[in-house]
Order: structure tokens, then C-alpha cells, then sequence
């Protein structure tokens, strides 16, 4: 699923395709850039269409971007790389340019709005990103919903939490709530002609209360 910024996307479009060949690949080996030994990437290893699904973020810096060249940049796919220190040697080979690029990631793909900043991209977060493209859709969309649901952000949003908390996806309220109780013999001993005078309604009112968490048919413990 595809979330997008509050700045408008800097490279949408035709733009986008212009910003991606606007940066030419190397072979990944070492060089001497202004007489100080870097690493040499090949940068379409690193780059990002977005289409897929993966995430990734429009890597630019501060100095381009006051000065109108916003799409002197790229899309990168977070998971491409090996761990975060390559990504952000990447990223300032992207911008070598400068001495010294104060990084700007001017917008972002395929992750939940809460991990996002504009500013950086610290390491946990880049780890939460890559275990987050490790689920399915639908648990991508079950944790967007726990997610907002507990309010977590970078610091403490934890995936174990969240597959503790998880019980799956149900049509409604009541429908887990009579699963539940199938489950848990709770009408083992209730004759069948007398079961449907149990109001599961209420039953699921009283579940949803305080014990459980509803979110676009995905149902989450309280924990």
C-alpha cells in the first residue's frame, strides 16, 4: 500500500523518470573523488520504482533544494540495500557533489506516515521499514491499523506487540465474537434450539469494550 507525504511529490510523472536519469551509474569499486579515497556505487542497483510496492524515499539534500533543484535526486528502494550504513553511503554518494550534503528525503513510498521525516532517517526506523516490507498486504494493512491505533511511533513500535496482538480479520464485531465463543466452548452445553436467543450483539458491545480493538475488519487484544 502507497502513502504519500504532505509535500507534494517532487518527482511524479514524467519528472520522476527525469529525476532517475538525471544520475548515471558507476561500477561498484573504489575512486578518488577530490582526492579523498570513497567508495565508487552503481546506483541503478539502489534506485526505486515505487510501482512495486517496495518501500522507498526521494533522497535530495537541503542546498538543491533552495536553490530549485529538488529533482537533482533520487528514488531509492529500502530494500535493497545491505544494512543502513550502505544506504547512507549511498545516499551521500548520490550527492557527492557536495562536501558535506545535509540530507533531505523529500518524500516517501510503501510505509506507514508515522515512520516518516523529512529531515532523517535513523537507523531503527530503516529497520522497521525493512521488516514492515516483509509482510503481506494484509498485514501490511493490519499494522497500519494497530499502528494508529495505539498511536506508536518510531520509538516504540514494536512488531512483537503487534503479532500478540493480532487475532486476525473478521466481516464484524459480532462474527469474532461468536467464533469466540465457539471456540471456547462457551455454548457447549446450551441446546442448539435455544441458542439463538443469545444476543451477540451485546455480547460483542461488552468483547469490544475493553478487551479488544476493532479496525476495518481486522480485530487486535487489548494489550
Amino acid at each position: 500500500m502507497s502513502y504519500n507525504s504532505s509535500i507534494s511529490n517532487p518527482a511524479s510523472g514524467a519528472d520522476r523518470t527525469q529525476a532517475q536519469e538525471q544520475v548515471k551509474g558507476f561500477s561498484s569499486s573504489s575512486s578518488n573523488l577530490n582526492n579523498v579515497e570513497v567508495d565508487v556505487y552503481n546506483l541503478d542497483d539502489y534506485k526505486s520504482d515505487y510501482r512495486e510496492g517496495n518501500p522507498a524515499v526521494f533522497v535530495c539534500t537541503y542546498h538543491k533544494y533552495n536553490c530549485g533543484r529538488s529533482l537533482d535526486g533520487a528514488w531509492l528502494d529500502l530494500t535493497k540495500f545491505a544494512d543502513y550504513d550502505e544506504f547512507m553511503a549511498v545516499c551521500r554518494y548520490l550527492h557527492r557533489d557536495e562536501a558535506d550534503p545535509e540530507l533531505a528525503f523529500l518524500d516517501f513510498e510503501n510505509f506507514c506516515r508515522e515512520w516518516y521525516c523529512e529531515s532523517s532517517l535513523d537507523e531503527r526506523t530503516f529497520d522497521l521499514i525493512r521488516e514492515y516490507a516483509e509482510l503481506d498486504e494484509d498485514e501490511q494493512e493490519a499494522f497500519d491499523a494497530f499502528l494508529a491505533y495505539k498511536g506508536a511511533g518510531r520509538e516504540d513500535c514494536v512488531f512483537e506487540d503487534f503479532r500478540e496482538a493480532y487475532c486476525g480479520k473478521w466481516s464484524s464485531e459480532e462474527d469474532f465474537a461468536e467464533q469466540l465463543a465457539e471456540d471456547c466452548g462457551m455454548l457447549h452445553d446450551v441446546p442448539e434450539n435455544l441458542r439463538c436467543y443469545f444476543d451477540w450483539s451485546k455480547f460483542a458491545r461488552d468483547l469490544f469494550m475493553c478487551d479488544y480493538y476493532f479496525d476495518s475488519c481486522h480485530v487486535f487484544r487489548c494489550i
